[in-house]
């Protein structure tokens, strides 16, 4: 780990800032982000083990105060700042934070912090910053402002700052339903013409309310983005500029980021399952599937550096697929259940997360191992190779094959999620603690729970006996992603010729009863077309015909009759 020079502890609240400001930087190569942790206790915790083991591991900490906002968790973390500098002294602290009061900011550098820079910096202005103070030097960006004296000049930067914020997030949106596969072509140039509108609107906004400022030394690249906003800081760090000593070409690390910055925004989808498939997920609220579904991509980040890290070679991820999925799997337990308090069972306290641990075996076989794909994802994300999906080879790095990807990783995180949540749904489905800790309140009753039990029961026995059977005899997977409007499904071309040989028992018979099908089907079709045709011969023309016949003597016979009747009474009339 001694080949980067930059080896940092990154403590922040929002999960989806650690998560984009870390992909961000590891795209450098001679940044490292050892950990990030999004409270002082799992600082502390993190860093104990860490300088345990070396005590030169990390040389920087990056923090935010708090919320950035909230004072008492800013005077909270004041009183954090002093503890780490009297714990460990020889390491330095940047503040990155959204604070710009004088008061706080004199008041966290008597604490002993290092430097100073306010989040929506550029990533090339802040590794320079970041290495400076690292090395034991001292930064602190001081923001004066020319028309602090002018009234409404603090109500106009909100003003500014409240649209500049809402922009961003709808322009995230925008951005990222032009990117759904299959999007029709109106619907593509509606969006398309929606996301001009907003980068004009942005520009407009950004330079009509903006007020003439001083900046000592630096000026951020970007508004500041809003505490409550993890979407918009994404956003600001992907749209940074790409610092000048990175090489022209996309880094793995660089082509990881893409691909996972794209998918932290689609996760401020609704996560709604829109499908007919139930899945493990849709017990739980949606703040709990988003705050899982983070979880796993956080982990999977790290997962992704031990590998390159480790110098895996490619022709070896093959056989690593299945240890590397259950690591992940054991990981996001510990991390999402870990905090759980332990609960009574039949007399006995069970810490949650080590009695999931312990029922592995059946994650592994209904979900982990059939988990499609990862080969080529982690083979295009670590060591960039061209990327083949849908019977179609997409070159690195190209829109495409992000875009495939994207895909991808979308339902490895559905499907890893599934597992983390079946042990839970299997053995303590009815406890209520855990139910009121993480299930949707329309899923919290006894018969909700069994019927939705019921449901995924059949799932997997339909799957196992059927549907699976169905797939690999089509040579296509079925993959879940997010859209605009929850959790969808889609199918995608790949060979599965080794997967057809090895079938046997019920799906064996399935996929003969289907090519029994399939060879029967258009000669039974067109002897039900013949018969059909004949039918209809006969009705329309012998039969119709003899009964329109029919029909027409009668009706002629009638007015035959009728005839000589009038005749008869004419007769009768004149003899008389």
């Amino acid at each position: 780990m001694r080949d980067r020079s930059l080896r940092l502890l990154l403590i922040d609240p929002d999960p989806i800032f650690r998560l984009g400001l870390r992909v961000a930087l590891e795209s450098i190569s001679h940044v490292q982000v050892v950990a990030d942790v999004p409270t002082d206790i799992a600082a502390l915790q993190i860093l104990a083990a860490i300088i345990a083991q070396d005590p030169n591991e990390v040389n920087l900490i990056v923090l935010e105060l708090g919320n950035g906002y909230s004072q008492d968790s800013q005077q909270l973390s004041l009183q954090f700042c002093r503890q780490l500098k009297a714990l460990y002294p020889h390491i330095p602290v940047l503040l990155l934070s959204v604070i710009s009061t004088q008061e706080l900011l004199s008041a966290a550098k008597s604490t002993g912090i290092n430097g100073y820079c306010p989040k929506g910096i550029s990533i090339s202005e802040l590794v320079p910053i970041m290495q400076e103070v690292a090395n034991g030097g001292y930064y602190w960006s001081i923001v004066t402002s020319f028309s602090s004296s002018l009234p409404f000049t603090t109500l106009r930067n909100n003003i500014r700052l409240s649209g500049i914020n809402y922009i961003n997030t709808t322009l995230s949106r925008v951005t990222a339903e032009l990117k759904t596969p299959g999007l029709p072509l109106l619907d593509k140039a509606i969006l398309a013409g929606q996301r001009r509108e907003l980068l004009t609107a942005r520009w407009l906004v950004n330079h009509l309310l903006s007020a003439p400022q001083e900046k000592h030394p630096i000026q951020p690249s970007q508004p500041l983005p809003a505490p409550n906003n993890p979407s918009t800081a994404i956003s600001l760090l992907n749209s940074q500029q790409i610092p000048t000593f990175l090489p022209p070409l996309l880094s793995p690390r660089a082509l990881q980021s893409t691909v996972f910055s794209s998918c932290v925004t689609k996760l401020q989808f609704p996560l709604q399952n829109i499908t007919d498939t139930p899945l493990e997920i849709d017990i739980f609220r949606e703040e709990k599937k988003r705050e899982l579904l983070y979880i796993i991509l956080q982990k999977l980040a790290q997962e992704l550096d031990d590998l390159r890290n480790a110098e895996v070679k490619i022709n070896f991820i093959h056989d690593l697929k299945d240890k590397i999925l259950l690591n992940l799997w054991q990981e996001v337990i510990k991390i999402f259940f870990g905090k759980f308090s332990p609960i009574n069972i039949s007399g006995k306290n069970i810490e949650l997360a080590n009695f999931i641990l312990d029922n592995a075996a059946e994650v592994e076989t209904e979900i982990l191992k059939k988990i499609p794909l990862i080969v080529e994802l982690f083979s295009y994300l670590i060591w960039q190779t061209d990327l083949s999906i849908d019977n179609t080879s997409y070159p690195a790095s190209s829109e495409q094959a992000n875009s495939q990807a994207l895909i991808i990783l979308e339902n490895l995180l559905i499907q890893v999620a599934n597992a983390v949540v079946q042990p839970l749904l299997n053995f303590l489905a009815d406890i209520e603690t855990i139910k009121q800790g993480f299930y949707d309140r329309n899923m919290i009753s006894t018969r909700e729970i069994e019927r939705f039990r019921n449901n995924l029961s059949w799932k997997y026995r339909l799957h196992n006996y059927v549907i699976e059977a169905q797939e690999i005899f089509e040579s296509r997977y079925e993959l879940f992603v997010f859209t605009p409007r929850g959790i969808a499904k889609m199918s995608i071309y790949a060979p599965r010729r080794q997967e057809l040989v090895k079938l046997s028992g019920i799906p064996l018979i399935v996929t003969l009863l289907l090519e029994l099908r399939d060879a029967i089907a258009p000669r039974l079709q067109s002897i039900l077309s013949f018969l059909g045709s004949g039918f209809v011969f006969i009705l329309t023309q012998v039969i119709g015909r003899g009964l329109g016949l029919i029909g027409r003597g009668i009706l002629q016979g009638i007015g035959s009759v009728s005839l000589i009747e009038k005749t008869q009474n004419r007769h009768k009339e004149r003899t008389k």
